[in-house]
């Protein structure tokens, strides 16, 4: 039984904008149009698409399904269907991996609050792309600016996750995301409507077969399960919000189509504007600017949550004081993530990077990818076939052959794709 104080979703809308917001971050926004650009443009759109359908979704139903049938967070949730296992250590790994993610995150987050600020009072006005690069530099290397920035993000963020689901999360990101969508529907017009923009557009949306390579299949399928948030069981935590007369396959379908019509608005915006090689001028320039904080900012909610879920279990009374503790220990983490590219920037205790590029490549390149196959390896082997079903097709008019099709990826296809990304990233594999 649930417990009468164990929060949930007000609503559909609010749960699928909440988990789209969180999938929906500088993977999407930024991150998607490197990975298309140097990877064949619509090619690479093309296969990310097709991945994210049997590949992301699968993941995703996984998290949701684990969170919703315990109704808890992130370790709590996997000692209660396999108790007297070792399998919460896939929860206490994503707990982990949540605080350095959140540590270089926010360190992110307050680069972009630079740029706004100063795309705001017109101190960006008429420079060049060569003056946007040097100035990039001169923050990222300024000690007080990127520690100050990094910790009034943090505070932006504790602000909201400290509020609860209902009044904290959900109320955020029902203002927040439709006001991104609207902001990337101003910018999509603006960027194709620029002097040589269509070259651009053509690259994207026309794909080119002859630029499909094995690297572009490796990439896109990182991708697909980069781009869902998936791996470090946070929409486990989320979903542990959601209530059990909600369909499950259609919030799955909502969130993963919002993730693929961001991509493409992303690619859109930003691909004329490359072909055209200017800046999109300093009002656009801030548009762009509060939604990459948007998009952030929804992002780093569901990775403070699942720190704050997992202290404070279902006592509300505490979730107030654990946000700013968990707050507080990521911005002091993180310290060290925004000096890497000033003072510490010689300090490279391991493979030659600084300790931002550490972090960053201990959860891209091993905590995510391990993270992904781990749930999937548990969802497909220790959660009973029976209930699996019941969970996934649960309040939903979805045919048996839809669980059919999911229970076959995610114990067989999803795991082998995982394997490949991660021999990957660890350079096992070359392409």
């Amino acid at each position: 039984m649930e417990k009468p104080n164990h929060e949930q979703w007000s609503s559909k809308i609010g749960f699928i904008l909440a988990a789209a917001g969180s999938a929906i971050g500088l993977g999407a926004i930024w991150k998607f149009p490197y990975m298309a650009g140097t990877n064949g443009g619509g090619v690479f759109f093309l296969i990310f698409i097709l991945f994210t359908v049997f590949f992301g979704a699968p993941m995703l139903f996984a998290e949701f399904i684990i969170g919703r049938r315990t109704q808890k967070d992130a370790i709590t949730a996997y000692k209660k269907l396999s108790p007297n296992t070792p399998w919460h250590l896939v929860g206490v790994i994503g707990v982990i991996s949540s605080f350095v993610l959140l540590s270089f995150y926010s360190v992110v987050g307050g680069w972009i609050l630079s740029y706004m600020v100063r795309s705001l009072t017109g101190d960006l006005s008429g420079l060049s792309n060569e003056q946007y690069g040097d100035l990039f530099g001169q923050i990222i290397s300024n000690p007080w600016e990127v520690t100050i920035t990094q910790l009034i993000f943090l505070i932006m963020t504790i602000a909201v996750v400290q509020g609860g689901i209902q009044n904290g999360i959900e109320k955020a990101n029902k203002y927040m995301m439709p006001s991104l969508f609207i902001l990337f529907i101003i910018l999509v017009i603006r960027s194709v409507t620029l002097e040589g923009g269509m070259e651009g557009i053509k690259f994207f949306l026309m794909p080119d077969m002859h630029e499909i390579t094995s690297k572009t299949f490796i990439m896109a399928l990182g991708q697909s399960f980069f781009a869902l948030s998936v791996g470090l069981s946070v929409m486990v935590t989320y979903g542990s919000y959601l209530s059990k007369t909600e369909s499950l396959p259609r919030s799955v379908t909502s969130i993963v189509s919002l993730n693929i019509f961001i991509s493409l608005l992303a690619g859109l915006a930003i691909f004329p504007a490359v072909f055209e090689h200017i800046a999109y001028g300093s009002v656009f320039f801030a548009i762009f600017m509060i939604l990459l904080l948007f998009a952030t900012l929804t992002s780093a909610f569901s990775i403070l949550e699942i720190i704050v879920a997992t202290i404070a279990k279902d006592d509300v009374g505490k979730r107030k004081k654990v946000a700013w503790i968990a707050g507080i220990l990521v911005f002091l983490l993180g310290i060290p993530a925004a000096l890497s590219n000033g003072i510490l920037a010689d300090f490279k205790p391991l493979f030659n990077k600084t300790i931002f590029d550490l972090s960053d490549y201990f959860v891209s390149n091993i905590a995510l990818p391990t993270g992904c196959l781990l749930i999937a390896l548990f969802v497909g082997l220790k959660i009973p076939k029976a209930v699996l079903k019941e969970e996934l097709l649960r309040s939903s008019s979805a045919s048996t052959k839809l669980f059919t099709v999911w229970y076959w990826s995610i114990r067989y296809l999803v795991p082998i794709g995982i394997v490949i990304v991660f021999l990957h990233a660890l350079g096992i594999i070359q392409v």
